[in-house]
C-alpha cells in the first residue's frame, strides 16, 4: 500500500511579481504555493521579476512552512528553460506543468528537469511535477499522463481553460465538469497520484465552495486549487480527517488485529464486517492525520 509523503489539502495560486501577495502567502496556512509565472504575470517583462522574487524568499526561508510549487510557462512559451534552470534551488519542492496534453509532454519535462539536474549535481529526481489537466485531450490522457514520469506526485484539474477547449459551458451546478472530474480522480487514483480538484471562481461565495468540495471529496479528491486564502478554513476542514473518523479508524485497526492475533475469521465494528478495504482506509486516514499533525 502506497502512502504519499506529501499534504496537498490546499494548493493556492499566487502571482510571483506580486510581492505583496508573496508575503501574504508565507503567512497563510496553505499546504502547496504555486507561485506563479505563468498566466497571472503579465507583461512577459514581469516574468524575470517573479523569478527574481521567487528566489530571493525561497533563500530567505520565507516559504519554510509550505511545499512550493512554482507554476512555469509552458514549453512553446520560450519562457520554461529559464524558468526551470532558476528555479531549481533548495525550498522548491517542485513544478506545476501547465497544459500538459499528453503523456509525452510531462516526459520531456521530466527529461528537461533531470538535464538541469545532472548539470547541477542535483539528485535525479528531486524535482517533483504537478501536470496541470486544462484542455480535453488532457482529460483524455489523464491516466497516461500520471504515468508518463515517476516524478509525478499529483495532478490538478482547471476547469475554466477545459470547458473553454471544449466549447461548453461551465454551469452553476457543475454538470458540464462532472465527468472530467470523475475521470480525472480516477486517473489518478489508479496510478498512485494525488488528485487535486479545480479552483472555485466564484471565492466570496463560501456556501457555493462547500457544496463544490463535498461533491469532489466524494469523488475520490483529496485537495484543490485555491485562489484566496478566506478558502482555506473550509478546504482544510474538508480534506482532514474529523477527529470521529481517526478515533474510528483507531478502533476499526484495533479490532481487526485482534481479531487476525485470535484467529478469528472477521472483525464486526458497529454490526458491519471489517473487510480489507475498510481496513486500507483506515491506515490512509491515520497517515493523513499523522501528516496534518506533523505540521502544526
Amino acid at each position: 500500500m502506497k502512502f504519499h509523503e506529501h499534504l496537498m489539502r490546499s494548493m493556492m495560486f499566487v502571482p510571483g511579481h506580486n510581492e505583496r501577495l508573496m508575503q501574504s502567502a508565507a503567512r497563510s496556512k496553505a499546504d502547496v504555493l504555486l507561485l506563479d509565472i505563468e498566466d497571472s504575470v503579465q507583461p512577459v517583462e514581469n516574468k524575470q521579476k517573479s523569478r527574481d522574487l521567487i528566489i530571493k524568499m525561497v533563500s530567505e526561508g520565507a516559504f519554510k512552512n509550505h511545499l512550493v510549487f512554482p507554476r512555469v510557462n509552458d514549453r512553446e512559451s520560450g519562457q520554461l528553460l529559464k524558468d526551470v534552470h532558476q528555479l531549481t534551488i533548495d525550498g522548491v519542492h517542485g513544478f506545476m506543468y501547465p497544459k500538459s496534453k499528453k503523456g509525452g509532454d510531462v516526459y520531456f519535462f521530466d527529461k528537461l528537469l533531470e538535464t538541469i539536474e545532472y548539470e547541477k549535481g542535483i539528485p535525479v529526481g528531486t524535482y517533483k511535477i504537478i501536470p496541470l489537466i486544462e484542455t480535453t485531450s488532457a482529460v483524455i490522457n489523464a491516466q497516461e499522463i500520471c504515468k508518463a514520469s515517476p516524478r509525478v506526485v499529483a495532478i490538478a484539474f482547471g476547469c475554466e481553460d477545459f470547458v473553454g477547449d471544449l466549447g461548453g459551458v461551465h454551469d452553476h451546478e457543475g454538470k458540464s465538469i462532472f465527468s472530467p472530474r470523475a475521470w480525472i480522480a480516477m486517473s489518478a487514483k489508479a496510478t498512485g497520484v494525488i488528485p487535486i480538484d479545480t479552483v472555485h471562481i466564484s471565492v466570496h461565495d463560501l456556501d457555493d465552495l462547500e457544496k463544490n468540495i463535498i461533491l469532489a471529496k466524494n469523488l475520490g479528491f483529496e485537495g484543490m486549487l485555491v485562489l484566496n486564502p478566506k478558502e482555506l478554513p473550509l478546504v482544510h476542514q474538508y480534506y482532514s480527517p474529523s477527529e470521529k473518523e481517526v478515533e474510528d479508524a483507531k478502533e476499526m485497526l484495533r479490532l481487526y488485529e485482534e481479531a487476525q492475533t485470535e484467529g478469528k475469521g472477521v472483525a464486526i465494528m458497529n454490526g458491519k464486517f471489517i473487510g480489507p478495504p475498510m481496513v486500507i482506509m483506515a491506515k490512509k486516514t491515520l497517515h493523513r492525520h499523522k501528516l496534518i499533525e506533523s505540521k502544526k
